[in-house]
This record gives structure tokens, sequence and C-alpha cells, in this order.
């Protein structure tokens, strides 16, 4: 992995820009993500004149839980509240300060859960908050590049990622996929890593749903991760997953929200020329970092050449996690789905702004066929004058034409982190 990622140096973050302009104009902003992805770190670098107060500190803690309207009155005019999420009593009292202050920037607040579905959380500060989400690092930030793909390929600009043909070289894919995108992670060894991750998701779970949720059984939940990490990219089944590990149904949910607050899963809604549709239409699990997955689900460098399925799963989830990354800096709103028929043809990733259209195909193989375009072919068809092109991102080196009349395109993966 890139030396800087294993450096004690500060690397820069694509959310700075979007983290400043909110903080500009609106008298609370909101840091939101998973712990140890460098929420703390960015608070600080932007906003060095700032005090820092951590609600992990236990004497700031006891504090506001004892009094949140008194301690919020005993802070300076701005400030920076890291884990808010631990008192959600202190966001009324912040309601109070702010409609008495309105200036831009009073408040900068980290969650290392996701506040908006923590309803007494999010409907205090309703129209007073602006919220950023900070994924770990994608690999753009780890290579200090832009993270221009998207940009530019949505733009209508594919042939500014078309370079040179580059000698072949040994795949840094199985290295960067079982590193995921954790700073910890990434300064360690590979197995020094994975000991950390494991680590990581046992403290997360044991500590972290007790501010968010009465559920107590850490075991259990711990259990379930494990088990979805076996099926990330894969469609869910909640009566399935219940059947196999012997819990409810209900149970079973409350364990995936739970999950999706601590940002350690995600959930990819299917696409559907009718939007209706889309609303019934199973969605596809991903863990959001493939370090994580990989981790607990035993993956090592080994299956990329001994079960290329199962690692091209987990590396359909890594793709996934930095077209995240590279799609929330874009101007324009664009949400991201799967696709699957009833001919069970597939796109791993479908992008929409309004009704435009494109699809992404996630490929381990270092070369490609035609065949691999079938399903943006059946995408295309189905999205009609509305589909806009599609890639297939693949571990070779040269941006290859598949269909020119459909603007479909092979294109190396590392497009993805060299622009």
């Amino acid at each position: 992995m890139p030396n800087a990622a294993r450096s004690s140096e500060y690397l820069r973050r694509h959310l700075e820009a979007g983290l400043a302009a909110a903080m500009a104009d609106t008298p609370v902003v909101c840091i939101l993500g998973p712990r140890q992805c460098g929420k703390s770190t960015l608070a600080k670098h932007l906003a060095q004149d700032r005090v820092f107060v951590s609600l992990d500190d236990p004497a700031n803690y006891e504090l506001a839980m004892a009094d949140p309207k008194g301690f919020i009155g005993e802070l300076p005019e701005s400030v920076t509240i890291d884990e808010v999420q631990r008192v959600p009593e202190l966001t009324l009292a912040i309601k109070h300060s702010v409609d008495e202050n309105r200036k831009p920037g009073r408040f900068l607040l980290t969650g290392s859960a996701n506040l908006l579905q923590l309803p007494r959380l999010a409907d205090s500060l309703a129209g007073r908050m602006e919220w950023l989400e900070l994924q770990p690092f994608s690999e753009a930030e780890k290579a200090g590049t832009e993270g221009l793909f998207l940009q530019r390929w949505l733009g209508g600009t594919l042939e500014s990622v078309i370079s040179p043909t580059t000698p072949p070289q040994p795949s840094t894919l199985p290295q960067r996929v079982l590193s995921g995108g954790y700073p910890e992670a990434c300064r360690r060894s590979p197995d020094r890593a994975r000991q950390w991750q494991l680590q990581y998701v046992r403290s997360i779970i044991q500590r972290d749903i007790h501010d968010i949720s009465e559920v107590r059984d850490g075991a259990g939940i711990e259990r379930f991760l494990e088990y979805l990490c076996h099926q990330t990219a894969q469609l869910l089944n909640i009566s399935e997953i219940a059947k196999a590990l012997g819990y409810a149904r209900p149970t079973i949910e409350k364990y995936l929200a739970i999950l999706e607050q601590l940002y350690l899963v995600r959930r990819l809604p299917a696409w559907h020329r009718n939007v209706r549709k889309r609303l019934v239409k199973s969605p596809k699990i991903h863990i959001c970092d493939s370090g994580l997955a990989a981790a607990l689900a035993n993956i090592t460098a080994m299956t990329w050449t001994e079960d290329r399925k199962r690692f091209g799963h987990l590396l359909e989830s890594f793709v996934l996690q930095q077209l995240m990354i590279q799609a929330g800096g874009l101007q324009t709103n664009t949400r991201l789905w799967h696709y699957r028929d009833k001919d069970q043809v597939e796109v791993d990733c479908v992008l929409t702004q309004g009704n435009r259209t494109w699809g992404i195909e996630v490929k381990a193989a270092a070369s490609v066929k035609s065949s691999d375009a079938n399903g943006l072919k059946r995408l295309a068809s189905q999205a009609g004058t509305d589909f806009h092109g599609g890639v297939v991102l693949y571990d070779g080196t040269s941006v290859l034409p598949l269909d020119r009349e459909l603007k479909l395109y092979a294109v190396p993966i590392s497009k993805l982190w060299e622009l």
C-alpha cells in the first residue's frame, strides 16, 4: 500500500471542501462515520483554533449527562464536540443555543452512529444542522489523488481516462482489498492489520451498541455480522438468515438496523425502470469496509487464486465503497443501486442522476470478453433512452471498447484511484 497511508502524516480527505463550505453558512455541522475512520483527525485539522471536547473522556461525559444545558452554556461560542451520539440530550441544548446565536460554524460535531436514524437527535436540529459522511480512506485518498473517475465519466468525458497501454504488472488488488480503508489497518503489516480489524469489530459491537440501542446481545450481533461477511455483495434474504442463525426475523431486522447505524454494513437497493418496483425488489447486502469483511470471513491473499468467485464478491464491495465516496463528492445527487431481473441477469452497480442511468460491472480478471457486457446490455434495454453508458471494471491496464453504440467500455479498476 502507499507509504503515506502508513505514516503519521495527515492525509487530505476529499470531504474537506464540502465540510468547509458547510461551516461557512450553517450553525451546526456534523461529520458522521464509523469509529476510527478519521473524523476527529479531520475535525482537528480543519478547525485547529477551536476547543475540542471529546465525550469519550469520562469527565466530559459525566458532566454532559448530568447537566446538558449547563455543559453547552460553559463552552466557547465555537467548539468541536466529538462522539456526540454518546449524550443525545446535548442536541436539545445545542438547539436552544443556536436559536439564540445562529452564527455559522458554531458547533462542529462528530458521530460514530448515523444520527439521522436516531429521531430524538435528528429532530432536535432539523433545519439547523448539515451532516456529511466520512468513510474510511478511499484508494484515491491513500494515493493522494482527487478520485475523479466518476466525475469525468458521468460528465461525458470518458476519453480523459484513456491512457496509453502500460506493460502488465503484478496485481495490487488483493493487498488493497484486504487492507481496507481504516487508517490504523493501513499503517500495519497484513497480519497486524487483520488482528486490529478483528479487535475493532469486537470493541465496536461491545461498546457502541449501548449508545444507540437497548440490545445487549453483543455476541449475537457479532455472529450475525460474521455471517454477513460471507454473504457480502449478495442478495439479502432476511428469512433465510434468521433460519440459518436460529433467530426470529424481527431480531435479524433489528440487528441489521444497528449494523447500518454503526456504518458497518449497507443495503444497496434494486433498480427498476418503474420507481415503485424498486421499493419491493430485494436489496444486496455489502460490508462497508472490505478489510473488515476479509478478516471476519477469513479471506486471505491466497483466496485470490484459489477461490476467485469468493474473492470477486469481496472485490465488488470494495469497488462499491470507492464509488460511494466519489459519488458523495459530486455536485449532482447521484444514487447507487444494483440490477437483477427475472432471468437472473445482473449488473453489480447502477448509478442514476434523476432518470439518467449508467451501469458498472466488476471483474477480478485481467482480461475481458464481450459476454462480460451482457448485463450492461440488458440494463440498457430496460433504461432505454435514459441509458448513458456502462463500464466493466477489470484488473487490466487498457481502456477497451465493448460496444461503441451503447457507450460500453472495459476500464482498469485502477482508474478509480489513478485520476
